[in-house]
C-alpha cells in the first residue's frame, strides 16, 4: 500500500486536538485512503451522508460514538434516506423495535451538524455543487447524478466513510476526484433506438439497466439518440445503471458537462468497446425488470419514488391521476424527501393523488424499511432501480413498467402495460 502524505491540518486531528470524535474519524480516513491507493488527501465543498440509513445495532453505535465524541461536520452536509419515517412509520408494518433505533441514529447525525433532508436525492431542492467542485457524497443513484448531471466529483463513498469525510473536510485523492479516471470507456451507439421508443420516458430505466448489466463499473458515453433526455430521465438512467453495474459517472454527448464531443468525452481516446443496443435488447432488458408479474391477474401495491419523486414527477402524476381512482384492491405509494412533499403541495399537486387514493411516505426507502404488510405480495413500479432490487431484498414479486402504465394498473386492479412504443422498429 502506499503511504499518505498527512498535512498539519491531518496530523493534529489525528493526535486528538479537536477530541475524540474527530480523531477517530481522521484515522478511518486515513487508513482508507491508503487502501484506496491515495497519495494524498483533498479538500471538500459538501458531502451527502448514507450512513444516515439505519441498518442495524452497529450503524446506530457507529453514528452516537462520533457525536458524543464531539465531531460536527465541517462543510455542508446533507442526509441520505434514514431506516424510517420519522412522522408517518405507524401507518405501515414498521416495529417499533426499528423505529425507535432508527430515530436515535437520526438524532445522533443531526447533532453533528448534518442537515436534515433525509433523501437520496438533495439536488432537487439543496443547493447543487458545481462542475469540477470536489464532495463526498454517498448513495449510489446521488453519487452517478453529481458526477454525471452536475459534473461535480465523487467516489463511490461508503457508509461510515462518508461521514468521516464530512467530518474532516477531506477525501482521499483517488478515482474520480481525478481527471484521469473520469474519460469515457464505452460508446453506447443509439442510433438504432426507433423514433417512437426514443420519445418513450420508461425507456431512460431500461436503457440503464441493460447498460450497467454490461459495463460493470466503467464509463459509458451516449451518443446517437435524436431525443434530449431531461432531468428525471437523466436520474432514471443513472439510477438504473449504479444498481446493475455499478456505475458512478457517465457521459451523454452535447447534454452533460464533460461531454460537449466524443473526443472530450473520451480524452482524446479510443473506446474500448460499442454496445449498440437496439429494439429486441431493450424489450428484453424491459421483460427482465421483473419476476414473472406481468401476466399475472391481481396487484398489491404500486411504488413510484426510487429515487425520490421530483416535483416534476408529481407534476406529471398528478395529471395522469386527474378525474380517476384506484382500484380498491391495490395501493399506490410515493416516496419522496419531505422538502419536495412542501413544495408538491403547495403547487397543487396533491389534491388530485390524494383524491385517486395516493399515499406518500417521507425520509425513507422502501427497500430499506421494513414497512410492507405480509398481505402485499404483488408490487409494481417505473423504477429500474426498485424491480432491481425488490425480489432479492423483499422477497416479493414485481412487474415494470411507465408511469402512466402504473397508473392505469392502479386503476385496472392488474398489471397492464403500453407494448406500442417497444414493438415499434427503427
Amino acid at each position: 500500500m502506499k503511504s499518505v502524505r498527512l498535512d498539519r491540518r491531518a496530523v493534529a486531528l489525528l493526535a486528538g486536538e479537536e477530541g475524540e470524535g474527530t480523531r477517530l474519524a481522521m484515522s478511518i480516513l486515513a487508513r482508507m485512503a491508503e487502501v484506496v491507493g491515495a497519495r494524498e488527501l483533498l479538500d471538500i465543498t459538501a458531502a451527502h451522508i448514507d450512513s444516515s440509513l439505519y441498518q442495524g445495532p452497529a450503524t446506530l453505535e457507529f453514528a452516537e460514538r462520533l457525536a458524543e465524541g464531539g465531531a460536527r461536520v465541517r462543510v455542508p452536509t446533507t442526509l441520505n434516506v434514514s431506516g424510517v419515517d420519522e412522522h408517518g412509520w405507524r401507518d405501515w408494518d414498521v416495529p417499533e423495535t426499528w423505529a425507535e433505533p432508527a430515530r436515535r441514529q437520526m438524532e445522533a447525525y443531526e447533532a453533528m451538524g448534518c442537515e436534515p433532508t433525509w433523501t437520496c436525492a438533495p439536488y432537487q431542492t439543496q443547493p447543487r455543487p458545481a462542475r469540477g467542485e470536489q464532495v463526498a457524497w454517498g448513495e449510489s443513484s446521488a453519487i452517478v447524478f453529481a458526477n454525471s448531471v452536475l459534473g461535480a466529483r465523487t467516489e463511490r463513498y461508503p457508509d461510515l466513510l462518508d461521514i468521516c469525510c464530512a467530518v474532516t473536510g477531506r477525501a482521499p485523492a483517488a478515482g474520480l476526484h481525478l481527471t484521469e479516471n473520469r474519460a469515457g470507456e464505452v460508446l453506447v451507439d443509439l442510433s438504432g433506438v426507433p423514433e417512437a421508443l426514443s420519445s418513450e420516458p420508461a425507456l431512460y430505466p431500461v436503457l440503464g439497466h441493460w447498460v450497467g448489466l454490461r459495463v460493470r463499473g466503467q464509463v459509458p458515453v451516449f451518443d446517437g439518440l435524436p431525443a434530449r433526455p431531461g432531468e428525471d430521465d437523466l436520474k432514471a438512467l443513472g439510477a438504473a445503471m449504479a444498481s446493475s453495474g455499478a456505475v458512478a459517472l457517465f457521459h451523454w454527448i452535447g447534454l452533460t458537462p464533460e461531454a460537449p464531443d466524443r473526443a472530450t468525452a473520451f480524452q482524446g481516446r479510443e473506446p474500448a468497446e460499442v454496445l449498440s443496443p437496439g429494439p429486441a435488447e431493450l424489450r428484453g432488458a424491459r421483460d427482465e425488470l421483473g419476476s414473472g408479474l406481468v401476466d399475472a391477474d391481481g396487484l398489491d401495491l404500486v411504488v413510484l419514488g426510487s429515487p425520490h419523486f421530483s416535483l416534476s414527477e408529481f407534476a406529471a402524476l398528478a395529471r395522469l391521476v386527474e378525474g380517476r381512482r384506484r382500484h380498491p384492491g391495490v395501493r399506490l405509494l410515493i416516496t419522496t424527501g419531505r422538502a419536495v412533499r412542501e413544495l408538491a403541495g403547495r403547487a397543487g399537486y396533491l389534491g388530485a393523488i390524494e383524491a385517486f387514493g395516493g399515499e406518500l411516505t417521507v425520509d425513507t426507502c422502501i427497500l430499506t424499511t421494513p414497512m410492507l404488510p405480509d398481505g402485499i405480495r404483488r408490487l409494481m413500479t417505473n423504477s429500474a432501480k426498485y424491480a432491481w432490487y425488490t425480489p432479492s431484498l423483499l422477497e416479493r414479486a414485481v412487474a415494470f413498467g411507465s408511469l402512466a402504465d402504473c397508473v392505469d394498473s392502479a386503476v385496472a386492479g392488474r398489471v397492464t402495460r403500453d407494448d406500442g412504443a417497444w414493438t415499434a422498429e427503427p
